[in-house]
């Protein structure tokens, strides 16, 4: 199936869901929170332990209990599943037998065909069409990217036959990312160096070297913004935060995924970095994802445990909705 990309180019829609807060300590300032996630791809190991939640229905309760709270506490703020990876009908089916879906507006998928998945980027219009055989809801692809590991050219390439793909197709397409990962750092994942060249993959992902240079892919991605927004995790205080928005701007880029971490919340100084992070970015329509248990609060002691006590992370949720939105 092809789109007519001409759909994704000078297509300048409107941006809506402004709302302004007043945290104490700092100047007023509006933030755009248009949606949030819960969690990040449940059905991944690497962030849901399904082996402690076999079934998922400690997922689906506490989606559906943090869900109703954001609702209750802000209701024009859009409430998305967090995105699956891999795209599973059979799990969408199963979170809807438990209810989950109650007080959401979207369900969102990942996918990284010429990286990770077994299907090919041909096949994105059929993915998408699987979930939404299983749904009345919107489909948002919330990542979708294509790693440098082999080639430059490979990421160029495949930005623009993904763009092809999707324009027109979903409410919403989130690139990710902007930055390679810090060599440094570690990938979040459980299988580290088992995974041969998978692993190193998570390291090029970016239209940004590590160091800030520019890739082939970059010069092309502001030919499908504001339409395609960018997915760009920042760590706790990250030193990449204010190049980000610098270049994000110089994009054009008007939707941006990132996340507040129910885990660093729980560090010191957690508010003030999440306050200087929200205040930074001032002026995108943000889709913030809430997911990772603090260790002391996990069945297991691992951000990919589900909590002891699902309320909890509700009031996580809650609390930052009445801080930033």
């Amino acid at each position: 199936m092809f789109i007519n990309i001409d759909a994704c180019i000078g297509n300048k829609k409107p941006f809506y869901n402004r709302f302004s807060y007043y945290p104490q300590g700092l100047n007023a300032i509006e933030i755009m929170i248009e949606a949030v996630k819960f969690w990040n791809e449940p059905n991944n190991k690497s962030h849901w332990d399904f082996e402690i939640d076999s079934d998922w229905q400690l997922y689906a309760n506490m989606v559906k209990m943090a869900a109703a709270a954001v609702k209750a506490e802000k209701p024009d703020v859009l409430r998305v599943l967090g995105g699956i990876s891999p795209i599973d009908p059979y799990f969408i089916t199963r979170l809807k037998d438990f209810g989950t879906f109650n007080d959401l507006n979207a369900v969102a998928v990942h996918g990284f065909p010429l990286d990770w998945n077994h299907w090919q980027l041909e096949h994105w219009p059929e993915k998408i069409a699987e979930i939404e055989a299983v749904t009345h809801l919107p489909v948002w692809v919330t990542e979708v990217g294509v790693s440098t590991f082999g080639a430059e050219e490979v990421q160029e390439f495949g930005l623009r036959r993904t763009a092809e793909l999707l324009c027109g197709r979903v409410d919403r397409v989130f690139w990710y990312s902007l930055y390679d990962l810090p060599r440094a750092w570690e990938a979040t994942t459980r299988h580290r160096e088992a995974e041969g060249s998978s692993y190193y993959r998570h390291f090029y992902m970016g239209l940004l070297r590590e160091d800030g240079t520019p890739k082939l892919a970059l010069k092309h991605f502001s030919d499908y913004t504001p339409e395609f927004g960018i997915c760009q995790w920042f760590h706790f205080e990250d030193h990449r935060l204010d190049n980000a928005v610098d270049w994000l701007k110089k994009l054009g880029v008007k939707r941006l995924r990132t996340g507040l971490s129910w885990a660093d919340y729980l560090r010191p100084d957690a508010e003030k970095w999440f306050d200087r992070m929200m205040q930074k970015l001032d002026g995108f329509d943000l889709t913030i994802t809430f997911c990772f248990t603090p260790e002391a609060k996990g069945i297991q002691p691992h951000h990919t445990s589900p909590p002891q006590k699902i309320e909890e992370f509700s009031d996580f949720c809650v609390e930052m909705m009445r801080r930033y939105a």
